[in-house]
């Protein structure tokens, strides 16, 4: 069986200590999913779009987003992806603080793969990271 592709993230969190607590999850659980890092959806769109300049987030890619974000927030963001023809079939993960259920609904109805509250994805993020390696060697992305 051949091994299974990196899976580039773009991490889309305001939350320097969430953020780099993913950042190390990952990288302590040994996966090859190289983490692209921003902090609001203005800016992950700008990445997205490969404008000059930015960090570079590769595809086979999944999006994380956290909701709760100052410029532009998580819905802000799936409204601008979803009605873009170039990026709306991007993968997109909620991952917040909210566990309202019309944020859940609002995100779902914007096609997200999965919503997933902070506190409940384990200490050190390391439900998600378990996500992350599941997903990365069972899904064949283009």
């Amino acid at each position: 069986m051949s091994e299974s592709p990196p899976l580039n993230i773009l991490l889309v969190e305001d939350d320097d200590v969430a953020a780099e607590a993913v950042m190390r999850s990952v990288k302590r659980a040994g996966i090859p999913c190289p983490v692209t890092w921003v902090e609001d959806g203005q800016a992950a769109l700008d990445v997205l779009r490969e404008r000059d300049g930015l960090p570079k987030a590769p595809r086979p890619r999944l999006i994380l987003l956290d909701l709760n974000m100052p410029r532009m927030n998580g819905f802000e963001f799936l409204e601008a992806v979803r009605a873009d023809p170039v990026l709306r079939e991007e993968i997109i993960f909620v991952l917040t603080t909210s566990s309202a259920d019309s944020d859940r609904s609002r995100a779902y109805d914007e096609n997200v793969a999965g919503y997933m509250v902070k506190s409940a994805v384990g200490p050190q993020f390391a439900k998600l990271t378990q996500l992350l390696d599941g997903y990365r060697r069972a899904v064949q992305l283009p």
